[in-house]
């Protein structure tokens, strides 16, 4: 099975104690590098979360974005800090006897003062917040995946169809090359009788001529190594699992017996041949760049 890079996920889950909400969208790239935005309560889930998900991706970059609503009335509490308190108390009561005035304070009054009494967050019960946020992840993940797959499948034809094209090709060459020596061969002979004017020729010579010829031309060793890169990607794609590096790698070197084919070609036909195939390469490759 092959995954695209590519791929959206979106779980959520509304319960009377709260609501989570979590969508996971990446592109390509190189590595695995996860992006998580969260709310800062839940900052001691993200190390979890990061192993938790490398069950599900393997390559490229994922945003994470996690929604949170607390709906239970008992997520904080009235803190009452004393110490303040007799701070206040004790310079009130200065004043008014350095001034002569009344201390008319009253324990309401006293509440209101800064830091007296504070609203505290209550701490979550970490496990069983978890128990929840687990679940909304695995669905999130799963469908993320799921989106991943679709499109994987649909570029694992894309590329079978067109290493088919490019095998159709090599095939091509690999017919036409052998007529090239031979067409050589012949104007080569009639070059020499122009020149001779009806002498003798010299079988030997013109031997030793097509064969340095022939070196030159030989694109053998490139199609065979070339068609095995085609074959050796199209049993990868068949069998399947995180292949993108692997593919990446061959992709570089089909397209580089694809540039040695150019060099080496003395025909226009050749030529054309081998441009198409550096181009049908690249796209390819283009497209193996997608696979995670």
């Amino acid at each position: 099975m092959i995954k695209s890079m590519t791929g959206f996920g979106r779980a959520e889950s509304v319960t009377k104690e709260r609501r989570i909400v979590i969508e996971m969208k990446s592109v390509n790239h190189r590595y695995c590098d996860i992006n998580i935005k969260m709310p800062k309560k839940l900052n001691f889930f993200e190390t979890s979360i990061r192993n938790y998900l490398k069950n599900y991706i393997g390559r490229g970059k994922v945003d994470i974005f996690i929604t949170y609503e607390d709906y239970t009335e008992n997520n904080v509490c009235v803190k009452y800090n004393q110490e303040i308190a007799s701070e206040y108390v004790k310079y009130i009561q200065q004043m008014a006897d350095t001034f002569e005035l009344k201390n008319d304070l009253s324990a309401a009054s006293l509440s209101r003062y800064p830091e007296v009494l504070t609203l505290e967050e209550q701490s979550e019960n970490e496990e069983e917040l978890w128990k929840d946020f687990v679940g909304v992840l695995d669905q999130a993940a799963k469908q993320f995946v799921e989106s991943r797959t679709v499109e994987g499948e649909a570029l694992k034809t894309d590329l079978l169809e067109k290493l088919e094209g490019m095998l159709a090709m090599v095939d091509y060459i690999e017919s036409y090359s052998p007529s090239l020596v031979e067409e050589y061969r012949d104007k080569l002979e009639a070059k020499v009788k122009e020149l001779l004017e009806g002498a003798a020729i010299d079988e030997s010579r013109i031997a030793t001529e097509v064969t340095i010829y022939a070196d030159k031309i030989c694109v053998d060793e490139e199609t065979v190594r070339l068609r095995s890169h085609i074959e050796n990607t199209r049993a990868i794609l068949l069998e399947g699992g995180n292949v993108g590096r692997k593919l990446d790698f061959i992709a570089q070197e089909m397209n580089r017996e694809a540039n040695t084919i150019l060099s080496k070609a003395n025909s226009l036909e050749i030529s054309n041949k081998a441009i198409d195939l550096k181009t049908e390469i690249e796209k390819v490759r283009e497209q193996i760049q997608n696979i995670e």
